[in-house]
């Protein structure tokens, strides 16, 4: 399969306008006539998952965070994103990014379903349909809805360890407190915290929470969940496996073995 028509096909799925301004989603890397049999997906184009890639002989990565955020004057091996442009030119590697697009049209859902969130709506909206249309309605960064049931603060934050499949996640708040109203917003979500307080919720479950965000958050009346950003869009990889096996059953989908980036000792 030609790169140009499977990339056509993810783009109708997952379209590339959804994307955040200041993203960098879609084609990082790589020759659209190239011919594509073998698809490694990972949550991040890592220099450890570039090599991974091209032991398994693979043709496309297909990354959540994107190889390329901001413009670059030279591609060389002086830094270690030239190393990993030089690595996937030099193997006919292609680099596909699929970030705020999918956090909007696929991730936000995806975790909100293993909460069992109801009556969600999107945290931040960032296109509204007209209403009518299921494929037109309101869409958004992360999502905030109620537990099927009433739970204190330990008990959410065991649930959201055990969906996700972590070690441990770190919380602000008492956990005796009950919650009932949550927002989610998958990857960093400091940024968010006030959307999360004006929409009413209970308590937020994102990652990349600092000290100060979270003891400022409990001061505002909303407790805080950080199950790290890798631990919540790791989901990516399933998602996309599971979409791309039944979609183009002709190619090869692989893996990138990934894990936690940091040890706790």
């Amino acid at each position: 399969m030609r790169l140009a028509d499977l990339l056509k096909e993810l783009e109708e799925y997952c379209p590339l306008s959804y994307a955040l301004e200041w993203d960098n989603s879609g084609l990082q890397c790589g020759d659209r006539s190239r011919d594509v049999h073998t698809v490694m997906l990972a949550l991040d184009p890592t220099g450890a998952v570039i090599e991974e890639a091209v032991d398994a002989g693979a043709d496309l990565l297909i990354t959540h965070h994107p190889l390329l955020f901001s413009g670059i004057k030279h591609v060389t091996d002086d830094d270690y994103v030239g190393r990993r442009i030089l690595r996937l030119a030099e193997n006919g590697l292609a680099c596909y990014a699929m970030h705020t697009n999918f956090d909007i049209l696929g991730m936000a859902d995806e975790a909100a379903d293993l909460l069992r969130l109801r009556d969600r709506e999107p945290l931040m909206p960032t296109h509204q349909g007209d209403g009518d249309d299921w494929e037109q309605k309101r869409e958004g960064i992360g999502r905030v809805g109620s537990f099927l049931e009433h739970m204190s603060l330990r008990d959410c934050a065991e649930l959201v360890r055990d969906v996700f499949h972590i070690p441990q996640v770190m919380v602000y708040g008492d956990l005796a407190q009950p919650v009932v109203t949550c927002a989610l917003l998958p990857g960093a979500g400091r940024s968010e915290i006030d959307l999360a307080v004006n929409a009413g919720a209970d308590v937020i479950i994102t990652g990349d929470i600092n000290h100060h965000a979270g003891l400022d958050a409990v001061e505002k009346g909303i407790a805080v969940i950080d199950a790290t950003h890798y631990g919540i869009e790791k989901l990516f990889v399933p998602y996309m496996e599971q979409y791309m096996a039944g979609e183009f059953p002709d190619l090869t989908i692989l893996r990138a073995h990934e894990r936690e980036p940091f040890v706790l000792v």
